[in-house]
């Protein structure tokens, strides 16, 4: 039970003050009419890092709606079966120890590219064998490097992983899309620059300008 709960604070993200997060970013040109309109976002967590990260993986470059499928897809061919099904859950996500050891033709036919396959299994060998620690409390300063080498995964995915797997509230993927277009101009260079004023709290004002983006 303990366990349990250590996860779901990390899911609900249960240990931010929004009320702090806000003070500091409300007068942010960008986005402090959005952190006033939407007050106490937190950072959606994750109740298990890997398969966020497995998620992260395939869904590069590729509409949520698609990445959804494929992670559907590669559940049903690798998950583990629940003992106890409920309805609408029978199946665990696989964990890195099953993923590192599936083969090319395992997952294939699921709509991932011959690229994405091979990140997937590297990351996952890289899990199962602890050369990469996706804990929370593992110092993110450690944990991205060790990330961005693996052949196909960049600064974006690192800085995601670092925000849902590790609760960081400074995580910022500066080569995100929306927020070079909203703070940067299309830079990302002046996206990091103008983000440097949200200091601590980087991750919870990229999630503003994501909201920003929608309204």
């Amino acid at each position: 039970l303990p366990e349990v709960l250590v996860r779901l604070r990390s899911l609900f993200d249960l240990d931010a003050h929004p009320d702090q997060i806000a003070e500091h970013l409300r007068s942010d040109p960008k986005i402090g009419s959005t952190v006033r309109r939407i007050p106490g976002l937190r950072i959606p967590g994750a109740f298990d890092a890997f398969e966020i990260a497995i998620r992260a993986v395939v869904g590069q470059q590729v509409s949520v709606r698609a990445a959804s499928t494929m992670m559907h897809r590669l559940v049903e061919r690798l998950g583990v079966p629940l003992e106890n099904p409920v309805e609408g859950l029978s199946l665990t996500t696989p964990s890195a120890e099953i993923l590192a050891k599936a083969t090319t033709e395992d997952l294939s036919g699921l709509g991932l590219t011959g690229r994405r396959i091979e990140t997937l299994r590297a990351l996952a060998q890289a899990v199962a064998c602890r050369e990469i620690d996706l804990t929370p409390g593992i110092a993110p300063e450690q944990l991205i490097p060790r990330l961005c080498q693996i052949p196909g995964i960049g600064d974006w995915t690192a800085q995601y992983l670092a925000m849902r797997a590790l609760s960081w509230p400074d995580a910022f993927a500066s080569g995100d899309l929306i927020l070079r277009r909203l703070l940067g101009g299309g830079s990302a260079r002046q996206a990091l620059q103008h983000a440097e004023a949200w200091r601590p709290w980087r991750a919870y004002g990229a999630l503003y300008t994501w909201q920003t983006a929608n309204l």
